[in-house]
């Protein structure tokens, strides 16, 4: 028996470890999409004075995404009788496909990765875009003029905005040499090394990129494919149960995959920023052997998914803060700004390599971490004195009743 087991290990190890490894993405995603519903729901609900989910899963609602999970799994799921059947249920599969084949390439942690390829980055990138092929047929398979025209959009925009995108995550490949992303993660050990406060141009080109990708993913103020003011609910209006729930599956997973992007391309990775790995810290530094470099990456996974998160959370807050753009704005934006923008970054940072000392690029980068700590110290200042003042004292005047024109300023004769 066990020669059999030792002789089926032999000639079968990689399909074995393959599935292993489809099955641990998947139920990450999934995971990822129930925790992403309920934190939407109570960034929504912070922003506009609510709390949100309280009741399913104790006074947090932690239940709730699973109570509404299954509701969708044994809801009725229709098919409009105008739509082209075949197209109507390959659409949500071929999206979905498109997001979760997007992590094959996405390291967690030193060596916790499906597939690691010297084109890794490249590979991301060209496996999101395949998504819109999915909203195309998502669109024209419903047989609904609002999901046309949704789902025309939604191409418009998606193949428009991985232009600039693609020319943001270009910058850092300049100064890291290569796109395999777990050699771009290793080469930032030590905050001060993380390449958004390599030079400006990676500290502009982070933030570009994270504009570029919010559009890619459908989010507002970009979310015009979706716009329920003008298109009843966008591409996706005519789905219901699984169907439906398959789509925001993969916004959610493109969400994060997008986010893994940024994380490893500017924001070093999985590393805490201690200037040393710590899977060689524990297992050769303490001699643990095998042992330190399971804890050191599980100290990895965390710290990556934990900063992966919190770059959606940034996304959730933007959509509940900015208005909806128009759908010529967005295409403007992308055109006639955001383009230019990632040719000039690009170009930037290759004569900042080139042709900027050593010691003058070292200088800048110290000063672009001293001033973004800075920042963030004065933010978390803000916060918390804003949070501490009165009604209307951040804005004086807000709460005046009189002298006002209208009902409010009226006064008694």
């Amino acid at each position: 028996m066990l020669k059999w087991l030792s002789e089926f290990w032999n000639s079968n190890a990689t399909y074995v470890l393959a599935i292993i490894a489809a099955n641990l993405l998947i139920g990450f995603m999934l995971v990822h999409a129930i925790f992403s519903v309920w934190l939407e729901r109570k960034v929504a609900g912070r922003i506009q004075d609510r709390l949100g989910p309280t009741r399913v899963g104790g006074k947090f609602g932690w239940l709730q995404t699973l109570a509404d999970g299954m509701k969708l799994l044994v809801k009725e799921d229709s098919i409009p009788a105008s739509a082209d059947q075949f197209l109507f249920r390959l659409g949500p599969y071929i999206v979905l496909l498109g997001s979760f084949l997007a992590f094959i390439a996405l390291p967690f942690g030193d060596g916790v990765i499906a597939r690691d390829m010297n084109i890794g980055l490249f590979f991301m990138l060209a496996i999101m875009s395949s998504e819109v092929f999915g909203i195309i047929l998502i669109g024209y398979g419903s047989g609904s003029k609002w999901s046309l025209f949704g789902g025309m959009r939604e191409a418009a925009q998606m193949i428009s905005y991985e232009i600039p995108m693609a020319l943001c995550v270009l910058v850092p490949v300049v100064v890291a040499g290569s796109m395999n992303l777990s050699e771009v993660a290793k080469q930032q050990s030590g905050i001060w090394n993380w390449y958004i406060f390599h030079d400006p141009f990676t500290f502009c080109a982070f933030w570009t990129y994270f504009t570029c990708a919010m559009a890619s993913c459908k989010r507002a103020p970009f979310d015009l494919a979706e716009a329920e003011s003008e298109l009843v609910a966008g591409f996706h209006t005519e789905y219901s149960g699984f169907r439906w729930l398959v789509i925001f599956m993969a916004e959610y997973g493109s969400m994060f995959a997008v986010s893994g992007i940024a994380v490893i391309m500017f924001l070093g990775g999985w590393s805490l920023g201690l200037p040393f790995e710590l899977t060689d810290f524990f297992g050769t530094t303490l001699h643990l052997g095998f042992f330190g470099v399971v804890i050191g990456n599980i100290i990895n996974v965390s710290v990556f998914i934990v900063k992966g998160w919190f770059l959606v959370f940034v996304m959730m807050w933007v959509r509940w803060t900015l208005p909806r753009l128009r759908i010529d704005q967005v295409m403007m934006m992308c055109l006639k700004y955001l383009i230019p923008i990632g040719c000039v970054l690009l170009a930037g940072v290759s004569v900042w390599v080139l042709f900027v000392p050593i010691i003058l690029q070292q200088i800048v980068g110290w000063l672009l971490f001293i001033l973004s700590l800075a920042g963030l110290g004065y933010m978390g200042f803000q916060l918390r004195t804003w949070s501490s003042a009165l009604p209307g004292a951040g804005m004086p005047g807000m709460w005046r009743m009189e002298g006002l024109p209208g009902y409010q300023g009226a006064t008694k004769n």
